[in-house]
């Protein structure tokens, strides 16, 4: 018989010395130990690691520079099954060399997302809207040009897919859209004026609309999956990374989506903040409208007569889930230089004796026959007014304080009620609903937008309620109190639309795991945590929020001169490596 040759493949020296350092490793276990933020941060500062091409030079020279990355990276090189504290290591240099090799490409990306105007316009259909079609093209080149799987879901949901080896998905939920913007709020305390849709960096500062809220998040998840990707490590679970469109605006694209595509099991929101989010408060819009008329009862708008000054025009917030940054009203009729000289003189005493609850300013210019009255606050989050200062209902109730006899109409009753329901209470107690949960925390109502509606002109709240109430129970209570209200102040009409509340299970080796993650790579305390913020993770199974908004740090979503800190973005880079890492090769979720 003649025997078969097989022809010989002898190892490269960089393998052999992969296996024989391997070999040593498994003979010494107990060697391993985890990275943490010391040792990450040093890699990240290192030249040794900055200075590498690629990948495999970037492994080995930070298992020179770290020891204790040495058997993690030597099971990397061999190719070996990993596990345990060689995963998690795996993962973290994995961060490192995302945040070392791609923060100026992720600033780049973020760049050109913010560029389009992904508002919504109610003159279209959100998935008609250009700047949304736009933006699902940029996505889908960048994950050609990564290797990743692509899927339009007709302009609702763009889908990115890092293919794992098992049957299990789990899902990473972001959005594309954002709260429109007003221009001229966007100016820094040096006077410096920003454009809300053209990315500008001033220190460690990324200025634009959306930079936090979520394209920020987008651009980092998204070079998370190209690194992994990239460094072959296998994963058990499939990742899908799904990118919505209309989350500002109730969330319609998601409830497409649950119609036409299998929801993954477990799915983890990039849309709150660390350490890892629980529970959330639902959120509400009411609104109460109020019937156009003249100062004589008569319907007409913006229109001044004989009766005195009288308010012709208010405005708030863009949007409203915003703490608007200025409120505005202007003010006709009457001797404009009287109204005008009695506002201006009224305003010191008020800013002053206001002033503990929170630091605003009052401008008033008279423009030929009217007056305006501006009211420059601290724009917020809609969500946690607590960060902000609220104009709106300041200028009200400036405008009943000054002394200025303001003819009656429907501005100088939505006026009333903002004072009576509200005053500058954001807790609901003058609306006597003040109650709150001692995970969630207190229920919260901000007045945040005024607008002219066909023959009404409405006066907006946005509504954060957590456990303790039902949407029927607290709807019942508050349009309750407003109908009393009315009864002697003249008919309102009442929209109320109540989202529920969330509160997941706080258990599980996934919420773990983030957990693990977020205090390893920060040094900060890891708990779970509720927000007052509403997600799409409440149409989601299994859903919690990681990121992006760190603890202690005012909130710049829905915000003029909405930023991102480029240090915490790179900390987002780190740890959604890391995420992807060990969620995708967890034995079991729970």
């Amino acid at each position: 018989m003649t025997p078969i040759c097989r022809p010989h493949h002898r190892p490269t020296p960089r393998r052999w010395a992969a296996l024989l350092a391997l070999s040593l490793l498994i003979a010494h276990p107990g060697q391993a130990q985890t990275l943490k933020k010391p040792a990450l941060e040093a890699l990240v500062s290192s030249p040794r690691t900055a200075a590498t091409a690629d990948l495999q030079a970037f492994m080995a020279a930070a298992a020179k520079a770290e020891p204790a990355a040495a058997p993690a990276v030597a099971a990397w090189q061999a190719k070996a099954p990993l596990a345990g504290d060689n995963l998690v290591n795996i993962g973290r240099l994995l961060g490192v060399y995302n945040r070392v090799h791609n923060e100026a490409a992720v600033i780049d990306t973020i760049g050109k997302m913010v560029a389009l105007r992904t508002v919504r316009d109610e003159k279209i259909a959100q998935h008609d809207n250009p700047a949304i079609v736009e933006f699902g093209k940029l996505v889908e080149s960048m994950a050609r040009d990564f290797g990743l799987a692509y899927r339009n879901v007709d302009n609702r949901v763009f889908e990115v897919t890092l293919a794992g080896g098992g049957k299990d998905t789990f899902g990473i939920l972001t959005h594309a859209d954002v709260v429109p913007a007003v221009a001229e709020e966007w100016v820094l305390d040096d006077g410096t004026r920003l454009d809300p849709f053209r990315l500008t960096r001033v220190g460690d500062a990324l200025y634009g609309r959306g930079t936090i809220d979520d394209k920020g998040s987008i651009a980092a998840v998204l070079y998370a999956m190209k690194t992994v990707k990239e460094s072959g490590v296998p994963l058990d679970r499939t990742i899908r990374l799904m990118i919505e469109t209309t989350e500002e605006t109730g969330g319609d694209g998601m409830k497409y989506y649950r119609q036409h595509a299998p929801l993954p099991e477990y799915n983890i929101v990039l849309d709150s903040k660390y350490p890892a989010v629980v529970a959330e408060k639902g959120a509400g819009t009411l609104t109460v409208s109020f019937g156009i008329k003249s100062a004589d009862g008569k319907a007409e708008r913006g229109k001044a007569d004989d009766k005195g000054p009288v308010i012709v025009a208010m405005r708030g917030a863009a949007s409203a889930n915003a703490i608007p940054e200025t409120a505005t009203a202007r003010i006709a009729g009457g001797d404009a230089a009287a109204v005008a000289a009695a506002l201006e003189q009224a305003k010191a005493d008020f800013v002053r004796r206001n002033a503990p609850r929170g630091k605003f300013s009052i401008d008033v210019k008279r423009d030929g026959d009217e007056v305006e009255v501006k009211v420059t606050g601290a724009s917020a989050h809609g969500s946690r007014p607590e960060e902000g200062v609220n104009p709106l209902p300041r200028l009200a109730l400036f405008l009943q304080a000054s002394g200025v006899r303001l003819a009656d109409n429907h501005y100088l009753n939505a006026v009333r009620y903002l004072n009576d329901l509200y005053g500058l209470d954001y807790l609901g107690n003058k609306m006597e609903v003040a109650y709150r949960d001692a995970f969630m925390g207190p229920l919260t109502m901000s007045p945040t937008l005024v607008r002219e509606r066909g023959e009404y002109v409405d006066v907006v709240t946005n509504v954060r309620m957590p456990r303790g109430r039902t949407p029927d129970e607290l709807g019942a209570r508050i349009t309750k109190r407003i109908f009393g209200w009315a009864a002697t102040h003249g008919p309102v009409e009442i929209k109320y639309d109540q989202g529920n509340w969330m509160a997941r299970d706080p258990k599980g080796a996934w919420l773990s795991t983030l957990l693990n993650i977020f205090g390893d790579t920060t040094g900060l305390e890891a708990k779970p945590v509720a927000t007052a913020g509403s997600t799409t993770a409440k149409l989601m199974p299994n859903a919690i929020n990681f990121g992006p908004a760190m603890p202690g740090k005012k909130y710049t979503a829905h915000n003029a001169r909405e930023y991102k800190e480029v240090g915490d973005l790179n900390l987002d880079m780190q740890m959604f490596t890391e995420m992807l890492v060990r969620i995708g090769n967890l034995d079991k979720m729970q």
